[in-house]
């Protein structure tokens, strides 16, 4: 079913953007924690390490979730899935928004995020879905591209909002888009996409496959490396770099400024060049921006040295996306719940990871843990790709000489 030649262009057009609108919706929930860490700690009368529990307890909650709730939704209507998805996520933020202590925010906040782990992977399984295999990888990283604007918009705005109003004003502010996102999703979405459910077959295809699980493994890789330092980033730029207020959503800002950029890079060029050279790329220039940190000594340097992290972090996650969609379309929902959930793991670890370095050593030493993980993000990535090249070649070698295999 091939839905992106039935529907006009304006209308697949809106449901990229609806979509966008949801993972956008999504990113700033999941962010709002980073960037209101400073706050959240000081009004709930925690510590740093307690408020990077809050991170990764809820990734490791989304981690778990995101293959069960695959399993479970079946062959369900998407545009009723993704619209309930996102009134969970908007009633799970008002909750969280009026919790009166640490105990109780930290089971809310777990429940909530797991409407994350049904979101973002079924709205790209939807969007595979309805794409021409030629548009396949632009359709769903264009969808994926909210994450990246919410990390321009989403992570300054609530960075600033915590400092001036307060973390709680922030989550309701999650809580009130996801309603806007939630009515956009159940007016533009048609009725009716239902990808064909999960069999313990195509299960048992994708966790027997080497190369599926190697590009999981990357994706759970790339996310540790990254948030052993960005889980705790609000705290780390105030007291490792002096930065004020203003300052750290600054950062945040040009961060998901650069990362807007990347991700745009990549949704235009992904199908040109390729998928898996594209996320290979994008896995060094983030050890290359871990592995100059200690030259930054200043708010300034500290921008200069993260340009090449910004510019491929958000598109290194659009990207495995792109390239897990095109292994296999009727696997793919599978295989995004599988990447959803080894994001979320990745946080998970990098956040405890990072809260251990913090307790023994001290900021200072994020970054060569960050750096460790990373490396060996690429070398499995660069690994993958170099067997999904020959297993072409075999493949096309094959056709030359039987074409009407």
């Amino acid at each position: 079913m091939e839905v992106e030649r039935t529907l006009p262009r304006p209308g697949m057009a809106a449901v990229r953007w609806a979509l966008l609108l949801g993972n956008f919706v999504i990113g700033c929930g999941v962010m709002v924690v980073g960037g209101t860490l400073n706050d959240l700690t000081h009004s709930l009368n925690i510590s740093v390490q307690h408020g990077g529990r809050l991170i990764a307890i809820a990734s490791l909650v989304i981690g778990l979730g995101a293959p069960i709730l695959a399993g479970l939704v079946g062959s369900r209507d998407r545009r009723k899935l993704l619209t309930v998805a996102m009134l969970w996520f908007g009633l799970g933020h008002a909750l969280c928004a009026l919790a009166p202590n640490y105990e109780w925010l930290l089971p809310l906040r777990a429940l909530t995020v797991m409407s994350a782990a049904l979101f973002t992977p079924q709205a790209a399984a939807t969007m595979g879905f309805m794409s021409t295999p030629a548009h396949r990888g632009r359709a769903i990283t264009f969808v994926f591209m909210g994450w990246s604007i919410a990390s321009v918009v989403g992570m300054p705005l609530a960075s600033w909002v915590g400092d001036h109003l307060g973390w709680r004003v922030a989550m309701g502010g999650v809580a009130a888009g996801s309603l806007i996102s939630a009515w956009a999703v159940n007016r533009i979405v048609p009725a009716g996409i239902r990808p064909p459910a999960l069999s313990l077959r195509s299960w048992r295809k994708v966790l027997s496959s080497p190369l599926m699980m190697a590009l999981v493994a990357v994706t759970a890789l790339q996310s540790t490396g990254q948030f052993t330092v960005l889980a705790y980033a609000a705290p780390y730029f105030k007291i490792g770099f002096g930065a004020s207020p203003e300052q750290i959503s600054l950062l945040f800002a040009w961060f998901g400024a650069l990362a807007l950029t990347g991700n745009l890079l990549l949704n235009r060029f992904v199908d040109r060049v390729g998928a898996a050279r594209a996320v290979t790329a994008t896995l060094g220039l983030m050890a290359l921006s871990l592995t100059i940190w200690p030259l930054a000594s200043s708010v300034a340097t500290l921008a200069v040295v993260l340009l090449p992290w910004a510019l491929s972090g958000f598109a290194t996650n659009s990207g495995q996306q792109a390239r897990l969609g095109g292994l296999s379309p009727r696997l793919t929902p599978a295989l995004m719940s599988l990447n959803t959930s080894a994001i979320y793991l990745g946080q998970a670890l990098g956040a405890t990871g990072g809260g251990l370095v913090l307790t023994h050593w001290g900021y200072g030493h994020l970054h060569w843990l960050g750096l460790g993980w990373m490396l060996v993000a690429w070398a499995v990535s660069r690994k993958a790709w170099q067997v999904q090249r020959a297993q072409q070649q075999r493949r096309d070698k094959l056709l030359s000489r039987y074409p009407a295999y």
